[in-house]
Parts: structure tokens; C-alpha cells; sequence
């Protein structure tokens, strides 16, 4: 295994962390909303939107460990791990599925525009009784000559009050369990489909996420991403990409946060010394860098499997790495407000905040229980 970067990885990732921290210092972090027009716009000039697409679709074509080291140094430099989680969710949720497995007609019309970001688009599989038990869905539809009509209520859709193009999953018949799930474009302006109010969350609270509402809502049969009865595949690679590339952001964001740390006990002084020279704060930062490795390692190992074979990318490797990143973030938030004492508990300073958007990695896209039942499942338990 090559751990060096190539000259194309280092370029990709020092003009990431460039415009990231220029984006961020754009922003109001007193007032946190959910993006808007111009930082969309400026993530997709950018080319962040479609890192993993062809270039015919308006992407880069940037296998899975290029991807994650990119997303690494957005999340590296961007303040706003909401906006992060957003393009994330737009390209490896909605986008990339739709590129793997979608036909070619339906990749012509929808993947050029969500590639450069002039649409944006959602992943709509989450249900109130079918969390974790994301083939369990409520949601079915039934198909009528040239056209599907789709029944059903979609929860925590990210993106959902401003997304354009949803990729709903939904089942033929729930007795059939997976076997009976397919995946649909469904663009917001179908005839019943209503988009509900955005909800008010604790953490990345600048990524807008509703239900959306689905009365007979009728589209084209050619708007199937893949085969009748593929949905269940669509969504296992998506969650590949979501389960590595995503969560290479919050190594960017451990980054950050180890490097103001360090910075903050440096010139901090109590009892007479400086912090870092308290043996029980070195320590505390001592692990902090550990975990950000190992976190980091795991990671690209995932990644390096997936590229090596994207058609038997390993369960085991990509829910070791999502578990370990994922619970490393929400320790390492803890570390730095702790380590920073009372200002760390300051909305201003920032801290609180990178804890707040931590804490949903431990849920979404798998909870840590689920990444160790497929790590057991990986090992033959």
C-alpha cells in the first residue's frame, strides 16, 4: 500500500482548503441559516458537487479516495459542517446513485445539472417506523402502463425543503421486504408531492431537512433508477460512498479543531505555565491527534478497497470506518470545548457548534449499533 499523495490529490486538496476557508469567512456564524443561493453556487463553480460523476455530467470523475480526500479538506476549512453535510448528501445520496445505476436517458436529463449544483438534489428512504430498518417502508407504489404512481410519508429528508430532484425509495409490496424495494426520480413539481416545513434540529442545523408527502404521485416509469426490484442495491452503494466519502469531512473538521486546540493550549497559561505544559492537557491532546489517525487510517483503507474492487467494496472495512470516524468525532468535540475551559462552551467560539453537528454522525447513515452488527456480520458471527 502507497501511503503518498499523488501530485493531483495535493493540488485538489490545498485549492479545497483555499476556497473552504474563503467560503467560511464569508459567512455569519452568529446567525446560522441554511445555505443559500450563493454559497450553493459558489460549492458547484467549485466543482464539489459532482467530485465522483463523469465529466459529461459536469463532474470530475474522481475515484473514492480522491473524493474523500477532497470533501477532507472541505470539511477542513468550512466552518459550516451543515453546508458540508448538504453537498455531501446531494452527490453521494441522490446524485451518485442515480449515475451508478440510473439509464441513459434519465442520466442525460438530471445528472449535468446536479453535477454543477443548478439543481439540488435529496435521498428520500428514511421513514418514522423504518429507521435502521430502512427496508421495513410504509411508502409503495404501483405501476400503470408507462407510469408509477407512489403512496407514502418520507422522514429527515436533508435537503428536502429546497431540493429539486428526490430519489424516493419505495416497495411493491412490503411482504417482499427488500426484494420489493425500487428507487425513483421524483422532481419536486410532480402532481402530489408536497415538501413540509423544515424542521428545527440540534445539530447541522445549516442543512435544511423536512418530510416530504407523496398522494398519489404520479411519474414517468422511466424515472426507475435501476431494475424493478433493485432498490435495495441502489441504496447499499450509495451507502458505500456516503459511509466513506462523507465522513472524510469530519477528519477535515478533527483536523481544525486539533489544530485550535493545540494553538489555544500554546499560549494559555494556568498555575504559573503554559496549558501544554499540564501533563493531564497533554495527554488529552496527545489522544486527540491518536484518534484523528486511526480515524483517518481507517478511513482510507475503506476507501483503498472500495477503488481496488468498487464491485465488492467490503461491509466490514466501510462500517469500521464509519463507526471509528464517527464516534471519534463526537470525542474529539468534547476534548476541545473541555480544553478550552469555559470558552468552549461559548456559542461564539464555535466549539459547541462542532459538537452539536458531531453528534447526528453516531445516527445518520447507519447508528454505530448497526456498523457493529454488519462488522459482526463481516467476521461471520
Amino acid at each position: 500500500m502507497d501511503f503518498a499523495w499523488t501530485p493531483l490529490q495535493r493540488e485538489l486538496y490545498a485549492e479545497t482548503l483555499s476556497f473552504a476557508q474563503g467560503l467560511s469567512a464569508t459567512l455569519d456564524r452568529k446567525r446560522p441559516r441554511p445555505f443559500g443561493p450563493a454559497e450553493w453556487g459558489a460549492v458547484g463553480r467549485h466543482g464539489l458537487l459532482g467530485l465522483c460523476l463523469a465529466r459529461a455530467y459536469g463532474g470530475m470523475e474522481l475515484d473514492a479516495v480522491t473524493t474523500a480526500r477532497v470533501i477532507e479538506a472541505f470539511g477542513r476549512g468550512c466552518e459550516d459542517f451543515g453546508l458540508v453535510f448538504s453537498a455531501c448528501a446531494h452527490l453521494l445520496a441522490c446524485a451518485k446513485p442515480i449515475a451508478e445505476h440510473g439509464h441513459d436517458e434519465l442520466k442525460d436529463r438530471v445528472l449535468a445539472p446536479l453535477g454543477t449544483g443548478e439543481l439540488i438534489g435529496a435521498n428520500a428512504i428514511t421513514e418514522a417506523e423504518a429507521g435502521s430498518d430502512v427496508f421495513s417502508l410504509k411508502t409503495r407504489y404501483r405501476a400503470e402502463g408507462d407510469e408509477v404512481y407512489l403512496d407514502g410519508v418520507k422522514s429527515y429528508v436533508s435537503n428536502g425543503p429546497v431540493a429539486d430532484i428526490f430519489l424516493v425509495y419505495a416497495t411493491e409490496d412490503p411482504k417482499w421486504g427488500h426484494m420489493g424495494v425500487s428507487a425513483f426520480v421524483v422532481e419536486r413539481d410532480r402532481p402530489g408531492l408536497v415538501v413540509g416545513e423544515p424542521f428545527d434540529k440540534m445539530g447541522l442545523s445549516t442543512s435544511p431537512v423536512s418530510s416530504i408527502y407523496l398522494e398519489e404521485c404520479r411519474i414517468p416509469a422511466a424515472n426507475r433508477v435501476g431494475g424493478r426490484g433493485a432498490g435495495a442495491k441502489v441504496f447499499s452503494s450509495s451507502m458505500v460512498w456516503e459511509r466513506t466519502c462523507l465522513f472524510a469531512g469530519y477528519l477535515g473538521a478533527m483536523e481544525r479543531q486539533l489544530e485550535r486546540t493545540v494553538e489555544h493550549v500554546r499560549q494559555r497559561r494556568q498555575f504559573g505555565k503554559r496549558l501544554s505544559r499540564h501533563q493531564a492537557v497533554a495527554h488529552r491532546v496527545a489522544d486527540m491527534k491518536v484518534r484523528l489517525e486511526t480515524a483517518r487510517m481507517m478511513l482510507y483503507r475503506a476507501c483503498w478497497e472500495k477503488h481496488r474492487d468498487p464491485s465488492k467494496a467490503s461491509n466490514l472495512w466501510v462500517s469500521m470506518a464509519k463507526l471509528v470516524v464517527s464516534e471519534a468525532a463526537v470525542q474529539t468535540s468534547l476534548d476541545a470545548i473541555h480544553l478550552h475551559g469555559g470558552l468552549g462552551i461559548v456559542a461564539e467560539c464555535g466549539l459547541e457548534r462542532d459538537l452539536r453537528d458531531a453528534i447526528p454522525s453516531r445516527i445518520f447513515s447507519g447508528t454505530s449499533e448497526i456498523q457493529r452488527d454488519l462488522i459482526a456480520a463481516g467476521m461471520g458471527l
